[in-house]
């Protein structure tokens, strides 16, 4: 119980500070806690819910996908960020593309926010192009994670986005490595792209967490970046981590 009053506290804490709370939803196919359960379970009347986005994944099926987005809507959730959802394990997805289960929920539930997914790593016209299809029905997009050793692929794809005078607003990612352990990286490596041999270097020559974290801020501030979200903070000390890393 003192575990979930401190949770409790340190959601708040975030809240009031501006933050957003993204919470993951079961994109690879493993038995969780579904993140709207868990949200009226755990965090009701102790989180202004529209500060809360949840993700929800294609891994579903439609009619679960269509509840649930009335759901987070009855729920005081004014945003969703709708994503495909890994195609290697689990269920198969309902609809082949994030962008059809986003016109589906538009119809459904109209007046919801609805976020999409960029990958900087991949063909930068490409990722332009879908945003400026106005069939990808994104009203905001969250980018894959990077970092400073991949600035120069961020910068790649705001000036696609310029070209295309694409003005859909994005948040790019940062992950929080917590250390250079070999086999860590290599585990993460199944998800994303990781800088692994760079990110070894920053380590073995002594620097903290906070402050590698802090340079791809830097980096992507440096590139243009405006909005960040970040990636791997452990929630009960999330607060004092951000204030490490400004």
């Amino acid at each position: 119980m003192d575990a979930w009053i401190d949770l409790h506290h340190q959601v708040r804490r975030l809240a009031r500070q501006g933050h957003y709370l993204f919470l993951t939803d079961n994109a690879v196919g493993e038995e969780e806690e579904e993140n709207l359960a868990h949200l009226g379970a755990n965090l009701a009347g102790e989180v202004d819910p529209g500060r809360v986005i949840p993700f929800l994944t294609s891994k579903h099926s439609l009619d679960y996908c269509l509840l649930y987005a009335e759901r987070a809507w009855a729920q005081g959730c004014r945003a969703l960020v709708v994503l495909g959802g890994d195609r290697t394990v689990g269920p198969p997805r309902c609809v082949p593309h994030a962008y059809q289960l986003r016109q589906t929920i538009r119809e459904r539930v109209p007046d919801m926010v609805l976020g999409g997914w960029v990958n900087p790593h991949a063909d930068p016209s490409r990722q332009a192009g879908y945003l400026a299809d106005p069939a990808c029905e994104a009203d905001f997009w969250l980018s894959q994670v990077v970092s400073h050793h991949s600035v120069d692929r961020v910068g790649a794809l705001l000036r696609e986005l310029r070209r295309r005078k694409v003005r859909t607003p994005g948040v790019f990612g940062v992950f929080f490595y917590r250390s250079g352990r070999a086999r860590t990286l290599e585990r993460l490596r199944r998800f994303f792209p990781v800088p692994a041999r760079a990110l070894t270097r920053e380590f073995d020559a002594r620097a903290t967490p906070e402050e590698i974290c802090a340079r791809s801020v830097e980096a992507l501030e440096g590139a243009g970046v405006s909005n960040l979200y970040f990636s791997n903070l452990t929630l009960r000390t999330a607060s004092r981590t951000l204030a490490r890393i400004r």
